[in-house]
């Protein structure tokens, strides 16, 4: 969405309901690239900065300013880490409990266009305009594979038992299997793909450069169900689960926010609308924020007037700047130095021996 983000909360009683929440002037651009965990919500902007808010209290909680280029996709990896990537090339790892540059990544010769973390956190995919689809070892912190793509990707997804990927190239998604690192599938749409989304391991959820959302299954490359979720193209989906209930939720340029009910058994039904919100503003991209157990519990307990004992850290003003004088390509020593903040000690920087 243009220099702003914004957030709704979503009621999820009996009636479902999407209500705004806060609206932030978060970047001096249109923002690029959104993620989630269960603390922060971080968001990438052509401004070339990373935005961290802290939804637990509520407040800004910093920049990152390690990149030179529009930040192109953004990933955490559990509540431990988040990886970057933007148009100077660059792959960083960020340690989210100091907010470190813990590894500078030259990735690609271009632009690094999308990320994904595999879920054993071993292991990261990332596709660029160098026409590359790179494997990185996150144990050892450099490049384990690289392919050679015949056009450049845009977007790159791991499955979530991590046993396969997809590729999207315009409008073709690729399915390939981890275990061949070979492609086992193909999927063309008519129009350009802009987000893809594992439901199961068996489902992916594709969205474009048009108003349906189709539903196709990873084995046979069958198209399950296709259903028309907007007037305008479709943005950016995500998917969530609630208690029993599966929600997908549908971001279109026209401004609308919207979720369906989905239930994978009966992949063949369209899903059924719960709620719709007009934000009234040209969405780029889209990320759903679920409070965890143990904060719900919290705002309980504070509702009951009992306070809680959890430390708070404090909001940090700013986090690792980078010298635009310099060419984008560093090595980690130099990343180091670029820490400056009252609040974050300065760390020798290492990679763990795995991101968990």
């Amino acid at each position: 969405m243009a220099e702003t983000e914004l957030s709704h909360r979503l009621q999820c009683c009996q009636n479902w309901a999407v209500s705004p929440d806060f609206t932030h002037h978060a970047h001096s651009a249109s923002l690029s690239a959104v993620a989630v965990n269960d603390r922060y919500v971080v968001t990438g902007s052509r401004d070339e900065t990373i935005q961290i808010y802290d939804m637990k209290n509520r407040v800004e909680h910093g920049a990152l300013l390690q990149h030179n280029g529009t930040i192109s996709c953004l990933e955490f990896y559990s509540s431990t880490h988040l990886l970057s990537g933007a148009e100077d090339g660059l792959i960083c790892i960020w340690n989210t409990k100091t907010w470190e540059c813990l590894k500078s990544i030259k990735a690609h010769k271009g632009h690094a266009t999308s990320l994904s973390v595999h879920p054993s956190g071993k292991l990261a995919l990332s596709v660029g305009t160098d026409k590359t689809l790179r494997t990185w070892n996150l144990v050892e912190g450099r490049s384990a594979f690289i392919k050679n793509l015949k056009q450049n990707a845009h977007l790159v997804k791991w499955s979530p038992s991590g046993e396969s990927y997809v590729v999207v190239t315009a409008n073709t998604v690729d399915i390939y299997q981890l275990a061949t690192a070979s492609v086992s599938g193909t999927i063309v749409t008519e129009r350009r793909v802009s987000s893809v989304r594992f439901i199961t391991d068996c489902i992916l959820a594709v969205a474009g450069d048009e108003e349906l959302v189709r539903f196709f299954d990873c084995e046979s490359q069958e198209c399950l169900c296709e259903f028309k979720a907007h007037e305008n193209r479709i943005k950016d989906i995500c998917s969530f689960k609630r208690e029993d209930l599966h929600v997908l939720v549908t971001a279109s340029s026209d401004g609308f926010i919207k979720m369906w009910s989905l239930d994978p058994d009966k992949i063949k039904t369209s899903p059924s609308l719960l709620c719709e919100v007009n934000t009234k503003a040209r969405l780029t991209c889209l990320a759903v924020w679920l409070k965890s157990n143990l904060e719900t519990k919290q705002i309980a307990d504070e509702s009951k007037g009992s306070s809680s004992q959890v430390s708070e850290e404090p909001p940090i003003k700013k986090i690792c700047r980078t010298n635009s004088g310099k060419p984008a390509e560093r090595d980690d020593r130099e990343a180091s130095k670029k820490i400056k903040s009252a609040n974050v000690p300065q760390k020798k920087k290492k990679i763990p021996p795995r991101l968990k």
